[in-house]
């Protein structure tokens, strides 16, 4: 009697349990077989991979229109304002509304965790940053906060204009950062995103570096929202299934839009290093089919969670462990696959999303895609038998 009535639960709870796991179902790029690449990831192939990195999302889906949100990358578990951590920032194209650049590229440091959000809520993250930091204890004194915010502009989904994020939505993303796997797609900044025609959102990933070569780790976190023609393992996919910009003389989709990138590394490096790893970065972006467009703007924020640097430091000067340029490569090759798995993982994480104005974005065709490898394999594997 009991066997039957657990049959029955099971029965009954079926096609729910399947509606629950529908998102989750969606693979990320190694679940397709592929290996991007030629350096290993890390544990959770994250940018919590880095020793201290944690990430945290706070998700608005409200109604018909709101399709937006918040992610804080947290450097470290401590006062960041009091032990800053070396930082650098890349501008590949500056079509966009980043807040906090500034005193990085000058003074080379970090001082507040890493907020992404969409346009119109940069000056409230900005706001809840500069309140949060104040409230730390042993900021009691502090009166400077250099906020740093990145944004991307998902006005197609969201309702834009009613600008719905709230200070209590960046806290509550940074309450919730943590370390170990990272949640993908639409979530948090990239709920309302998209990229290369289909859904965008947020994608990460990282490079472990064998020991010979320094055994240091790079991460990326992307905020996809930008145009091109999607390639994905050598297989131009954009081309292949009919979407991309340019197709004709009247085509209104131009490839714009934006992606924020984040690296954190364990590497000791300082900022002139970290701006360099910065640049790589872009590259990564362009072998996912970035041509970083007039339209676009393309942001790269990079930190080291090492040699920390104190907000008050007593001597005049200080000893650091720094990498040599001559040993920097691994880590720019780090950069580049790191950057290129995250963009698809964004791409192959996001669901279809439905938003203002009846707006809807269509995540990548999974069994489509696999169609798609498996014919650009073929050649291939027939070259290699021959």
């Amino acid at each position: 009697m009991r066997n039957r009535l657990l049959v029955v639960i099971v029965l009954l709870l079926f096609p729910l349990l399947g509606q629950a796991a529908g998102p989750e179902a969606r693979p990320r790029v190694r679940d397709l077989g592929l290996q991007p690449g030629v350096l290993p990831p890390g544990k959770n192939d994250a940018i919590t991979d880095v020793a201290g990195v944690r990430v945290g999302h706070r998700t608005l889906i409200r109604g018909e229109a709101v399709r937006t949100g918040v992610t804080a990358i947290v450097p470290h578990g401590g006062n960041l304002f009091q032990n800053k951590v070396p930082a650098a920032v890349w501008v590949g194209n500056g079509f966009g509304k980043a807040a906090g650049f500034l005193q990085v590229r000058e003074l080379g440091n970090l001082e507040t965790p890493i907020v992404l959000t969409n346009t119109l809520a940069v000056g409230t993250a900005v706001e809840a940053l500069v309140g949060w930091t104040l409230e730390q204890p042993g900021n009691e004194q502090v009166r400077s906060v250099n906020a740093v915010v990145g944004e991307t502009n998902d006005g197609y989904l969201n309702d834009i204009r009613g600008r719905h994020v709230t200070v209590a939505d960046v806290r509550a993303a940074l309450a919730a950062a943590a370390a170990g796997p990272v949640e993908e797609g639409s979530v948090g900044a990239g709920t309302g995103t998209m990229a290369f025609g289909w859904k965008g959102g947020i994608g990460t990933s990282s490079r472990l570096l064998p020991r010979s070569l320094g055994g240091w780790t790079v991460g990326a976190l992307v905020q996809t929202n930008f145009g091109g023609v999607l390639s994905l393992d050598g297989v131009p996919v954009g081309k292949k299934l009919g979407r991309y910009p340019f197709q004709d003389a009247i085509e209104k989709d131009r490839g714009d839009g934006s992606c924020m990138i984040v690296l954190a590394t364990d590497a000791p490096l300082s900022s002139r290093n970290l701006e360099r790893l910065a640049q790589r970065a872009i590259l990564g972006l362009a072998r996912t089919g970035s041509f970083l467009s007039n339209g676009s703007g393309d942001f790269v924020i990079a930190f080291s969670t090492r040699n920390l640097v104190p907000f008050e430091p007593k001597p005049l000067t200080r000893t650091v462990e720094e990498v040599h340029n001559d040993a920097m490569s691994p880590l720019f090759l780090a950069a580049v696959e790191a950057v290129e798995e995250a963009v698809y993982n964004s791409l192959l994480r996001a669901a279809d999303i439905t938003g203002a104005e009846g707006h809807k974005s269509e995540a990548l065709p999974i069994d489509k895609l696999r169609e798609l490898l498996r014919e650009g394999r073929a050649p291939q594997q027939q070259r290699v038998q021959e």
